[in-house]
C-alpha cells in the first residue's frame, strides 16, 4: 500500500510556469530514485527528469534548461519545476518512485495517478 499522489497540473499559456508536486505515502521504508514521466496523446511514455536519493539529477535534452526537479526526502515528496512551457510539453505527467516497503524484501516502482499540463494559447 505505496501511493504517489501528484499535484499542480493546469493549463498554462506558452512560456509559462506550473510546478508539479508528488508525495508518497503508505508502508514506505525507503525511497530511492524519484522521477518524473510524460506522455503526449498518440506517443510512447518517456523520461523528463529523474532525481536520486542523494540528489543528482537527469533530464531529457528538451526540457533541460526549463525544467528543475528536486526532493524533499522528509516529506517523501519530490517536485517538478515547469519553466518557459512549450506547446510540446503539453502531456499527462507521472510521478514515480523506487520504494522498498516495510518489511518488504524487494524494490518496486510506484506509479502516479498522473497530472494533466496543457499549454496553449
Amino acid at each position: 500500500q505505496v501511493q504517489l499522489v501528484e499535484s499542480g497540473g493546469g493549463l498554462v499559456q506558452p512560456g509559462g510556469s506550473l510546478r508539479l508536486s508528488c508525495a508518497a505515502s503508505g508502508s514506505i521504508f525507503s525511497i530511492n530514485a524519484m522521477g518524473w514521466y510524460r506522455q503526449a496523446p498518440g506517443k510512447q511514455r518517456e523520461l523528463v527528469a529523474t532525481i536520486t536519493s542523494g540528489s543528482s539529477t537527469n533530464y531529457a535534452d528538451s526540457v533541460k534548461g526549463r525544467f528543475t526537479i528536486s526532493r524533499d526526502n522528509a516529506k517523501n515528496t519530490v517536485y517538478l519545476q515547469m519553466n518557459s512551457l512549450k506547446p510540446e510539453d503539453t502531456a499527462v505527467y507521472y510521478c514515480n518512485a523506487n520504494v522498498l516497503r516495510n518489511n518488504g524484501r524487494l524494490w518496486r516502482d510506484y506509479w502516479g495517478q498522473g497530472t494533466q499540463v496543457t499549454v496553449s494559447s
